[in-house]
């Protein structure tokens, strides 16, 4: 999982649970995918959420991709509409599956 004060600080912000709420309530409040939303938090669509929980949203101006399985940093770059250097220079890249890719628009 991600230390959220880090992260937070220049691709997400933080939101605190409240009760009633739920992934996809809270995806279509921030016009976030909700499974996009599950998987930077590290839930699954059926996980339950509890109150106080914290919450990982992403930042506007960025697109957030989590890499699959054969993914290359062309394919990447491919998805951002954007050169293989500029996603090397913004991420630590072992194109793992699971991994987080951030680009700026």
């Amino acid at each position: 999982m991600f230390d959220k004060e880090i992260v937070s600080q220049d691709f997400f912000n933080v939101y605190k649970i409240e009760k009633g709420d739920n992934l996809y309530k809270i995806s279509k409040e921030y016009n976030i995918n909700p499974m996009l939303l599950a998987a930077l938090n590290g839930l699954n669509m059926d996980d339950y959420i509890y109150p106080d929980q914290e919450l990982l949203i992403p930042k506007n101006g960025y697109i957030y991709y989590i890499t699959t399985e054969g993914d290359t940093i062309d394919l990447v770059a491919d998805k951002f509409n954007t050169t293989r250097e500029d996603v090397m220079n913004d991420n630590t890249i072992y194109l793992l599956p699971g991994q987080l890719i951030i680009h700026k628009k």
